[in-house]
C-alpha cells in the first residue's frame, strides 16, 4: 500500500472513530441528563395555577372517569397511602360522616400532603415509612398527617361560629370541633395535640373535611357550585383560605408532586383518584 492510499485508511479511520466518539458523548449527556430529570417536561408551579393567581391551572372537571388501574396506583407510595387508609377507615369514614363531606373529598387533601413529603424525603420513605407502614407526621410549618397550619385550624374553628361569615355552616355544625372543659384552658397546646396526634388522627381527618365544607359554602354563597370538584377542593386545601376567592372558570392547580414518575398538581392527582375506583369499596364518593 503506497503512502497516498496509506493517508486515505488514517484519515477514514479518524473520521469513524469521531462519529463513535460523538454519539458516545450524545448518549452520555442523555443518561445524565435523565437521572438529574433535565428532560422532564412538567412545567413549574408558577405556569399551571394562574387561577389561583400562581399561573395557569388544567381544566380537568370535564375529563372521563380514570381506568380501574392507573399508573400511580402500581407506585409504593400509593401501596402505603392504601394500607393506611384501609386500616383507618373507621376513623375515616367518621370524621367524613361529622363533617358531612365525603371521605374521598378528604383523602384527596391528605394524600397530596403525604405524597409530597415522600417525593421530598424518598430514603426517608424506603428506610422508615414503607417498613413501618405508617404516615408522615409533618412537623415544621404544618403539621400531622394532613400537613395543617395551626392558624388554618383557628380559621376553621371560629368560622363554625360565624353566622354571618361566607364559610358558615350552619347551627347544626357550630358545635362539631368543640374542646372539653380541660381543652379549653390551654386551647393552643389541645389543637396542636389534636392535629399531631398519630395514634388517633380523627381530628386531622375532620379539619381537612371542615376545610373543604367551609370553601363549598363560600363559594355556594358568590353562586359557584363546587360540591363536585374534588380538583378544586384539594387545591383549595392546598393554597389555604386567603387564596380561595370564588370565581367562574376554576381550574385544578397547587403545588406539584410526583408519583410513579409522573407529575401531578394537587388538583390533578385529586381528581384522579376521585374518579378511580381505587378503594372505592370502603370510601365512597
Amino acid at each position: 500500500m503506497n503512502q497516498k492510499n496509506k493517508n486515505a485508511v488514517r484519515i477514514i479511520f479518524r473520521i469513524v472513530l469521531y462519529v463513535f466518539a460523538v454519539i458516545g458523548f450524545f448518549f452520555v449527556g442523555v443518561f445524565v441528563a435523565m437521572q438529574f430529570g433535565w428532560l422532564n417536561v412538567k412545567g413549574s408551579s408558577a405556569d399551571r395555577n394562574s387561577y389561583f393567581n400562581l399561573g395557569d391551572g388544567q381544566d380537568v372537571s370535564n375529563l372521563p372517569v380514570s381506568e380501574p388501574v392507573m399508573p400511580w396506583a402500581e407506585s409504593a407510595e400509593w401501596r402505603l397511602l392504601s394500607e393506611v387508609f384501609t386500616r383507618d377507615q373507621v376513623v375515616i369514614n367518621q370524621a367524613a360522616r361529622d363533617a358531612g363531606i365525603s371521605p374521598r373529598m378528604i383523602l384527596s387533601g391528605v394524600m397530596g400532603e403525604q405524597l409530597r413529603f415522600f417525593n421530598n424525603r424518598r430514603e426517608s420513605f424506603k428506610n422508615y415509612f414503607e417498613p413501618l407502614k405508617i404516615l408522615a407526621s409533618l412537623s415544621k410549618f404544618s403539621f400531622g398527617i394532613a400537613g395543617l397550619k395551626p392558624e388554618t385550624v383557628v380559621l376553621i374553628e371560629e368560622h363554625l361560629k360565624e353566622p354571618n361569615s361566607p364559610y358558615y355552616l350552619g347551627s347544626g355544625m357550630e358545635h362539631v370541633a368543640d374542646y372539653s372543659q380541660n381543652e379549653s384552658t390551654n386551647l393552643n397546646t389541645a389543637r396542636m395535640n389534636r392535629i399531631t396526634d398519630t395514634k388517633n388522627p380523627y381530628y386531622s381527618y375532620l379539619y381537612v373535611g371542615l376545610y373543604m365544607r367551609e370553601v363549598i359554602a363560600q363559594w355556594r354563597a358568590a353562586g359557584y357550585e363546587i360540591s363536585d370538584r374534588p380538583e378544586i377542593l384539594a387545591t383549595l386545601y392546598n393554597l389555604g383560605f386567603n387564596r380561595s376567592i370564588p370565581k367562574a372558570g376554576a381550574m385544578a392547580g397547587g403545588a406539584e408532586i410526583m408519583i410513579g414518575g409522573t407529575y401531578y398538581t394537587f388538583g390533578e392527582f385529586a381528581k384522579q383518584f376521585y374518579d378511580s375506583g381505587e378503594l372505592i369499596n370502603i370510601f365512597s364518593r
